[in-house]
């Protein structure tokens, strides 16, 4: 059966997609511009006023301003919404999903405002970009789920390759989370009074480092068993996700060895969002949804035939 296609949410559920990874690399800008706290209190800018002022300079400009797509953020998922819940027939699983990215957006906000109420703390701020990477798988399975059916998931590889995938994406999960613990220990702490975790930078990029380079091996690994055993959409996949992953890593050692430099950590911080978009994909890209079945129409029981009466 052909699968039924959504042309009013797909669309939203891509800029949806979009503006969450656009909402890292701006909230990269905050931190790298020393603007974490260009805005000194939440929900307000300033004890009096909740947009910035001129007296806040340029600073509250940028933190304001990563504050305002965080509300275009929210009116773009809550159409994500509309969209599918309006849909016929509805489907639940659009819902669902659109739910979680819309309720992410609030709780992502209020985990900014914490971090600016801690003074940065680099534990917090690491929460922050965590819940954002979190927002990112959600928003793209539900772009994903738009040229899917609603039906029960059918895998398109062994079990073997299955387990190697999950295994790709937790060591994925992994290296984002071991660059968020080395972020917190350099030196851009988003304002200059910041406290850092206190860990040895050069120890945790070393640990960082073991793990992409494990994340590596397993992601060519993937390439070529999907394309060993005919997965051609999984192979594409994992071979978009193996680019994008020595782009990064190629990012991360030349920011590593020049010492940090703002331009390079923005574009590791965007590289990130595309390493775990890349992740998901793959994660989505070994099974399937079909359309469901049309029930069958019910057939007349024999109780129920017309019974001739001539003779």
């Amino acid at each position: 059966m052909p699968k039924v296609r959504l042309p009013a949410l797909r669309p939203m559920a891509l800029a949806s997609l979009i503006a969450n990874i656009g909402l890292v690399v701006t909230g990269a800008a905050v931190r790298l511009t020393d603007s974490g706290l260009g805005c000194p209190t939440w929900p307000k800018c300033t004890d009096a006023s909740y947009t910035t002022t001129s007296a806040m300079g340029v600073h509250g400009v940028i933190e304001f301003g990563n504050r305002l797509l965080g509300i275009a953020l929210f009116v773009i998922t809550l159409a994500c919404f509309i969209s599918a819940w309006r849909q016929t027939p509805r489907r639940r699983r659009q819902v669902r999903l659109s739910v979680l990215v819309l309720l992410g957006i609030p709780g992502q906000g209020v985990v900014g405002g914490i971090t600016v109420l801690t003074n940065l703390n680099p534990w917090v701020v690491g929460l922050h970009f965590l819940l954002s990477m979190a927002l990112i798988a959600a928003a793209y399975a539900l772009w994903r789920s738009t040229e899917e059916g609603d039906g029960a998931p059918v895998f398109l590889v062994a079990a073997p390759l299955r387990h190697l995938t999950a295994v790709m994406s937790l060591v994925s999960a992994a290296v984002i989370v071991m660059g968020v613990v080395v972020t917190g220990s350099g030196p851009h702490s988003g304002d200059n009074g910041a406290k850092r975790n206190g860990l040895d930078p050069a120890a945790v990029a070393q640990a960082h480092a073991d793990l992409v380079f494990l994340l590596l091996g397993l992601t060519a690994a993937l390439w070529f068993a999907f394309r060993a055993v005919h997965a051609p959409r999984a192979a594409r996949a994992a071979l978009a996700l193996l680019v994008i992953e020595l782009s990064q890593g190629l990012i991360g050692f030349v920011q590593y060895f020049t010492h940090l430099p703002v331009a390079l950590v923005a574009a590791h911080m965007l590289g990130a969002s595309l390493v775990w978009t890349g992740t998901v994909a793959v994660l989505l890209a070994i099974r399937d949804r079909p359309e469901l079945a049309a029930p069958a129409p019910e057939q007349p029981s024999p109780a129920t035939e017309p019974v001739s009466t001539s003779l």
